[in-house]
């Protein structure tokens, strides 16, 4: 009896003080941000997490946000890959409980003495030790897993949301564009109507006429090839929406567009926290340094307890109980185990290295977006400056046309002039509205999805 509880006791103690192997994980080790952003012409304030989109005043871009978000197919599967791993996590999770199974069996013994019958059922249960933190270590890289995939999900989340607004912005774009080299190519062609006329009535040369025709293709031409890409944004918006290609509904024109204000870009710390590719990286990293724990626990024994609970159906009064350990290590596997080890010890580093050069390039990305919302304000000013100059030159040059004072090769140089102008003008405009986007996606802001919404969406899909 004092030594049944004796075992009980040492088991106990085993149960109580089994070590835990790896190393503790710890982003100040790893991370130093940077005081600051090197380019600084941005307030250094907190980004609000708030639907960005709506700030342009969009109707139809915010529907077409919302079509995405409801039925990307990209987001269908970051949504599964959540499942697998909250899935994954239950079953590593299970590994830290005991394990009861039944069974029954059946014998009829045949004797010259006596024939013996016996029927009994049993019930098995099993208990691994986490003598070394093994299975702790592998459920908690199964939870960081689990997180990694959720972080995963917002990453395509917002990638998904500035790509629908980027491709809209480019087809307002490229709408408008489409429609300035019609009315340029049948105002060309009115051109070309009279210098005909004139070719005709002898008062000007051949030339005029040739040189009219040349320029008026040039606009037909393009005309061509902004239809071209015009469709081709619409089916990739289409496919955005995860639909079969379609005619996009249109909002507000480019120039209607309204610019929102530029959001403040934080401190880079803030980086660490907001950005979800970074915090991918991060809870990849984090699940590795359990598993190097749980790998290296290999390489020591394991201590399993048992216990057997049964009776006989004959004789129900016959019931058994037994109880044991068993103790299980390598003895020589040519140091496999340790090269097992080794091996995620090197992953470990290949997942540091992604990790510090993630938020190296979230960095870069804001600081790239930051003088691109700028230097692109300053460029769409500088557009439409050029744009009413070329086109005031234009009217100016007429006259001097009708009276006799210039050539027409120069009203062809600033026709060229004027429609390039206007082209350049809609194309910076685009890249105005899109650097917002870009700055919004870099900054990681605009989708704050807790846990307990992506489990939403994620059932939902």
């Amino acid at each position: 009896m004092h030594r049944g509880k004796n075992i009980l006791v040492l088991f106990s103690f085993i149960l109580l003080t089994g070590c835990r192997l790896g190393q503790e994980y710890q982003r100040e080790e790893n991370i130093s941000p940077p005081v600051a952003y090197n380019y600084t012409a941005m307030q250094s304030e907190n980004i609000a997490d708030i639907p960005w989109w709506e700030l342009y005043q969009d109707g139809v871009l915010t529907y077409l946000i919302e079509e995405a978000l409801c039925n990307n197919l990209n987001l269908y599967a970051a949504a599964a890959r959540v499942k697998q791993a909250e899935a994954n996590l239950g079953v590593v999770r299970s590994n830290l409980n005991p394990r009861v199974n039944y069974g029954a069996e059946g014998s009829y013994t045949f004797s010259t003495i006596q024939n013996q019958e016996n029927v009994s059922a049993f019930v098995p249960i099993s208990y691994q030790v986490d003598l070394w933190g093994r299975f702790r270590n592998l459920n908690d890289a199964a939870f960081q897993s689990y997180l990694a995939s959720e972080e995963a999900y917002r990453n395509v989340t917002i990638t998904l949301i500035s790509s629908v607004a980027n491709a809209y912005f480019l087809l307002r774009d490229l709408d408008n564009r489409l429609v300035i080299s019609q009315n340029t190519a049948e105002s060309w062609k009115d051109n070309l109507d009279i210098i005909t006329a004139r070719n005709r009535a002898g008062l000007i040369s051949e030339v005029d006429v040739n040189q009219a025709i040349i320029q008026l293709e040039e606009a037909r031409t393009l005309i061509q090839t902004f239809r071209r890409l015009r469709q081709q944004t619409e089916n990739s918006i289409s496919i955005l929406l995860g639909s079969p290609p379609f005619d996009i509904p249109r909002g507000e024109l480019l120039q209607d567009q309204i610019l929102p204000p530029s959001p403040p870009a934080g401190l880079p710390s803030e980086l660490l926290d907001r950005r979800p590719d970074i915090l991918v990286a991060e809870r990849s990293l984090q699940a590795q340094y359990y598993i190097n724990g749980a790998t290296e626990a290999l390489q020591y024994p394991s201590l399993t307890l048992t216990a057997d609970l049964g009776a006989s159906f004959l004789d129900p009064s016959s019931a058994f109980a037994s109880l044991g350990a068993q103790l299980f290590g390598p003895l020589f596997n040519s140091g496999e185990n340790k090269k097992r080890y080794e091996i995620e010890l090197a992953r470990s580093e290949e997942l540091l290295a992604n990790y510090k050069n993630s938020y190296l390039n979230a960095i870069r990305e804001v600081e790239d977006a930051l003088i691109a919302v700028e230097t692109y304000e300053l460029e769409l000013e500088s557009r439409r400056t050029q744009m009413e100059s070329a086109n005031r030159a234009l009217e100016l040059s007429w006259v001097r046309y009708e009276n006799g004072v210039t050539s027409y090769l120069e009203i062809l140089d600033l026709q060229r002039s004027s429609f390039n102008s206007m082209l350049s003008a809609s194309e910076a405009m685009q890249l105005k509205l899109s650097s917002t986007v870009n700055l919004y996606l870099a900054l990681g802001g605009g989708w704050d999805l807790s846990s307990d919404e992506i489990n939403r969406n994620v059932n939902s899909e």
